[in-house]
């Protein structure tokens, strides 16, 4: 078996999710590890948080590819005794390398709206916001949008993202008329709620994303909008793990193990029993 380093890997990410496609906010690429460090196996999950960092551990895994930053806002320190602190000492102590791919790995295609579109079985898929810049063209942007392989209503459709996605406490919801017909979908993976009056002016029949918001849907819905279906933001991102890690699989000589563990921060959905009369 060829040896393979983080550089080896880190590099063939990086021509695959460059860097200069992400948000001028996003902090992506590698966050910690030596580039020579040997690896034999990568761990790939949404969020690098306590619970993945004991998977990668536990696992013996060299690298961990993560969707979400572990440092998107600016620290002034990386103490032991704070939260990001504590994950950064624990991945060098264990020789864990960590790397991350966010809205380059959005805007890119195939991408995490492409894995997300799969789950749906849609087809024909564009970009909801093309790119612009140095991502635009050959069918990059955030988002996409493609066609049913035969119309749902709305109830159906929701019935289908929930068998389809991965199961977590918030469920899925939706909003419109549960019997309105559904040809078109967009979808997007994670907080999507900013692309709704891209969504509207598509023509779609629905949209799909995460963190949708009170008032902005209310809105959206009283200006005759498309019908909305909000999930939980692990389970529209988590599709994208597989294909990054078939990717990974097929390019280098790695175990690759796509983490199943369900990080999103909502654990209990309780709903009020239905009143009943004698």
């Amino acid at each position: 078996m060829t040896d393979c380093t983080v550089r080896d890997v880190v590099d063939a990410l990086d021509a695959r999710y460059p860097r200069s496609w992400a948000e001028s906010w996003d902090r992506v690429g590698l966050v910690l590890g030596e580039f020579d460090q040997p690896v034999t196996r990568v761990l790939c999950v949404v969020d690098c948080v306590p619970e993945t960092v004991d998977e990668a551990l536990s696992l013996g895994a060299d690298l961990i590819v993560a969707h979400h930053p572990l440092l998107l806002k600016p620290v002034s320190s990386i103490a032991p005794d704070t939260f990001k602190g504590r994950i950064v000492h624990r991945l060098i102590k264990g020789g864990v390398a960590l790397y991350t791919a966010h809205t380059n790995a959005d805007t890119a295609n195939p991408g995490v709206s492409d894995a997300l579109a799969a789950r749906l079985d849609l087809t024909g898929l564009r970009p909801l916001v093309p790119a612009e810049g140095a991502a635009a063209g050959e069918g990059r942007g955030l988002g996409r949008i493609g066609t049913l392989p035969q119309p749902l209503t709305l109830e159906k459709l929701a019935r289908l993202a929930a068998d389809r996605l991965p199961r977590t406490a918030a469920g899925v919801r939706a909003a419109g008329d549960p019997e309105r017909e559904i040809r078109t979908v967009a979808v997007c993976g994670g907080a999507g709620d900013s692309f709704l009056a891209d969504a509207a002016q598509a023509g779609v029949d629905a949209y799909l994303c995460a963190d949708l918001r009170h008032h902005p849907v209310s809105e959206h819905l009283a200006d005759g909008g498309p019908a909305l279906l909000d999930v939980a933001h692990w389970a529209s991102e988590r599709p994208w793990l597989d294909d990054v890690a078939a990717w990974l699989r097929a390019g280098f000589p790695l175990d690759v193990v796509v983490s199943d563990l369900d990080t999103d921060p909502w654990t209990v959905h309780s709903a009020a029993a239905k009143e009943t009369h004698p």
